[in-house]
């Protein structure tokens, strides 16, 4: 193979490599976005529970009637 040869075949797998990083990162902000989303449900349902509710309510109580 000449050089002209080589050098589309080095252009044609840099243009390659550059369309699959491409799509990897697109995977990688998907899976982020799914782990950010199940994350989200789970401290939900963690503040929803009655305990961490009665704290947090008891908390945000004793601030609003504390004296200045």
């Amino acid at each position: 193979m000449n050089r002209r040869g080589w050098s589309r075949l080095r252009s044609r797998l840099e243009a390659l490599r550059e369309r699959s990083e491409r799509g990897m990162a697109t995977a990688e902000y998907a899976v982020g976005t799914i782990a950010a989303a199940a994350f989200a449900a789970v401290l939900y349902k963690i503040i929803k529970s009655g305990s961490v509710s009665k704290a947090l309510e008891s908390v945000i109580g004793k601030a609003l009637d504390a004296s200045f």
